[in-house]
C-alpha cells in the first residue's frame, strides 16, 4: 500500500477498514465470538482503542500475531481452540464488504463438509507464464479466484496448520493447508464486491463502493 500505517488501519469513511469488517461479523447471527489477530505492538494501542469505540455486541478477543500471516492465523486458531469452538471462520481484515449472507453460507457448508471457502469464477482469460513468456492458456471455466471467508471444522484446520509447521510449508491461503491433508474443500460463490484492499487504487474503489452502498 505504501502508506504510513498498516493497511487495515487506513480510513474508509472516517473509520479504519478493519472496523467495517468487524461490524459485519458482529452482525452475523452464526458468529459467536471474534478473534482479531494483530501485530503485538498494536494490542494495547491502535487496535484496542478502535475496538473499544465500536460498541460490538459480541466478545472480541485480541490475539498477538506472528511473523507471517500463516503464523498469525495459527495463533488465532489456538486461541479459539482453548474456548472449545466447533467452526472457525478465517477472514482478511481488509475485505470490509463481505456480507452476513456469505458468511452464513460458508459456515453452513463447512458444518457438512468440514471445509468451505468462497471465491469467484475467473472472468478473464488466464495465462500460465514463466520468465515473462506465456507457456499455455488455462481453461478459465475450471479456475476460481479464492476469497475469504474460509470456514473449517476447528480440529481439521488446526491439524492442517500443525502439519504445515512440522513440514516447514507455507501456503498462500488456509484452504491450501487442508488440501495437503487430502481433505476435499468446498468452494461457493462469493461476491465481486468482496474485494481485498491492498493497493491505493483498491482504496479508491472501496470508497466508491461504500458511498454507493450508503446512498
Amino acid at each position: 500500500m505504501g502508506a504510513a500505517v498498516r493497511k487495515q488501519y487506513l480510513l474508509l469513511a472516517d473509520k479504519p477498514i478493519v472496523c467495517h469488517t468487524l461490524a459485519v461479523f458482529d452482525a452475523c447471527p452464526c458468529i459467536q465470538a471474534i478473534y482479531l489477530v494483530v501485530p503485538p505492538d498494536d494490542l494495547k494501542t491502535r487496535s484496542g482503542k478502535w475496538i473499544s469505540s465500536l460498541g460490538l455486541h459480541k466478545d472480541c478477543h485480541l490475539v498477538a500475531g506472528g511473523a507471517e500471516r500463516q503464523d498469525s492465523v495459527y495463533l488465532g486458531i489456538q486461541a479459539a481452540w482453548t474456548r472449545g469452538c466447533e467452526i472457525v471462520v478465517i477472514h482478511d481484515a481488509v475485505r470490509p464488504f463481505v456480507s452476513p449472507a456469505i458468511i452464513e453460507a460458508c459456515v453452513s457448508e463447512a458444518r457438512v463438509s468440514g471445509a468451505c471457502i468462497v471465491g469467484m469464477r475467473a472472468m478473464e482469460t488466464a495465462k500460465q507464464v514463466h520468465s515473462g513468456h506465456i507457456e499455455r492458456t488455462l481453461d478459465r471455466n475450471a479456475i476460481w479466484m479464492a476469497q475469504t471467508p474460509q470456514a473449517f471444522h476447528l480440529d481439521l484446520i488446526r491439524t492442517a496448520h500443525e502439519k504445515a509447521r512440522t513440514d516447514g510449508f507455507t501456503g498462500t491461503d488456509d484452504a491450501m493447508l487442508v488440501e495437503r491433508l487430502g481433505h476435499k474443500v468446498r468452494i461457493i460463490a462469493g461476491s465481486r464486491l468482496n474485494m481485498k484492499i491492498t493497493t491505493p487504487e483498491d482504496l479508491i474503489l472501496a470508497q466508491g463502493i461504500l458511498q454507493r452502498m450508503s446512498s
